[in-house]
């Protein structure tokens, strides 16, 4: 004896006109935005057809990906040699590479890396592109990695969130410890404690001033050793971090410190 197909749970998704489509074992009876907008009671009914064809234009809005600037490549296929270290290549970044270089937020910033590294992909959610050029919390600028050698990431935070003068310097917002304590949880992708800063570094170069950071960082879920380096400029700081596990430490802490000692802004 035939047996009839097992009911699927009802899905409601969002249409323009009508509060929802229906799918599954639900009514197809939809009230229509303006008739709630008003007041009004009256529902209208689709006809299955309508239905359905709604319907196949869903899927293909839900699924469609969004766009991402990240290669997954070697960088070495595309990026130039280093002119300080042929060995390493040369990352500049430009409009073409992030939402806040395009809307001006930030100023072009630049470092250099193994050819053997791969650019990964920023979640939408954390590359401020929904929130640019006037962004209230900090954001992903862009990520590489290595799985032989470690992560780098380049963060930037608004300036506001960190003091009230604008256009300020790394030096009006405080002292290294200062600023890592407001940072520290975007070095190390949770929390921060003082006690996992081992040293702190000021360097001048140009009319900008940088404060460095050594980190051992073991509750860390970028990795248990962290190199960090920030600056201030215009109106957002930009934070560079190379973050390793104890495997890729041991093996190219001075790599990893050549990479941090070479970015600026």
């Amino acid at each position: 004896m035939a047996t009839s197909a097992p009911l699927r749970p009802p899905m409601m998704i969002p249409n323009s006109r009508y509060r929802y489509y229906c799918l599954g074992q639900c009514s197809a009876t939809l009230v229509p935005q303006e008739s709630r907008q008003q007041g009004r009671s009256g529902p209208m009914t689709m006809k299955r057809r309508e239905l359905m064809l709604g319907l196949s234009v869903v899927p293909a809005i839900a699924i469609e990906p969004q766009p991402s600037e990240a290669r997954e490549v070697l960088v070495g296929s595309y990026l130039p040699p280093s002119p300080s270290d042929p060995s390493f290549v040369l990352f500049k970044a430009s409009a073409k590479d992030t939402p806040a270089l395009r809307a001006g937020n930030v100023e072009p910033y630049q470092f250099i890396l193994p050819p053997t590294w791969k650019q990964t992909r920023v979640a939408n959610i954390l590359s401020g592109n929904y929130c640019q050029p006037k962004c209230a919390e900090p954001w992903v600028e862009v990520k590489f990695e290595d799985e032989k050698q470690g992560k780098l990431q380049v963060v930037a935070s608004p300036l506001i969130r960190l003091t009230n003068k604008p256009n300020a310097s790394i030096e009006d917002i405080g002292n290294p410890e200062k600023l890592i304590a407001s940072l520290g949880p975007f070095v190390t992708g949770n929390t921060y404690d003082p006690d996992e800063l081992l040293e702190t570094k000021v360097e001048k170069r140009g009319d900008l001033t940088y404060y460095n950071y050594v980190l051992e960082t073991p509750f860390a879920l970028t990795g248990s050793h962290n190199l960090a380096k920030a600056t201030a400029k215009g109106n957002t700081v930009v934070l560079f971090v190379v973050s390793a596990n104890d495997k890729q430490w041991q093996a190219n802490q001075k790599t990893l410190k050549a990479m941090l000692d070479s970015f600026e802004v």
